[in-house]
């Protein structure tokens, strides 16, 4: 099983997707493992985006994602981090293919409602950020047994 983050960002919290965005990752067979519904601090939010630190957009990232609450996910299953990057679709939300959260739901590159963790790597690095060990659960849900490995 592989764990990865998920944001729904400042945009989706406004336009009240966070429960139409979650459950999409559900209905895919995904676990949730964490969940925190808050306004994060500067300094997450900059540790967050550190790799985009000297491109001219950070600040505007930064002002955005600390302009309101934010819901961070901790998602399980099977090959999490693609099978998340699939459903989230592309940046450009206008060019992200229907079907996929942003192709359905999105307006904008800026404003394209949802973060994946990109590779294992950077969503074991995510996760580690915006969740302490503690604070995510390991359980098992009654259909587990009928997902492949």
């Amino acid at each position: 099983m592989e764990r990865t983050l998920i944001l729904v960002k400042v945009d989706g919290v406004q336009r009240r997707l966070v429960g139409k965005i979650l459950s999409r990752f559900e209905a895919k067979g995904l676990k949730i493992a964490g969940l925190k519904f808050r306004q994060f601090a500067r300094e997450v939010i900059e540790e967050h985006y550190g790799e985009h630190r000297d491109k001219p957009f950070f600040p505007n990232v930064v002002g955005f994602m600390t302009s309101g609450p934010v819901c961070a996910i901790v998602l399980e299953g099977p090959e999490a981090v693609s099978v998340c990057r699939k459903l989230i679709g592309q940046t450009q939300s206008r060019e992200a293919d229907p079907g996929t959260i942003r192709g359905d739901l999105g307006i904008s590159r800026q404003f394209n409602l949802v973060h994946g963790s990109d590779s294992t790597e950077s969503a074991e690095r995510e996760i580690a950020l915006w969740f302490q060990e503690d604070e995510l659960v390991d359980y098992t849900l009654c259909d587990e047994q009928w997902l492949d490995d």
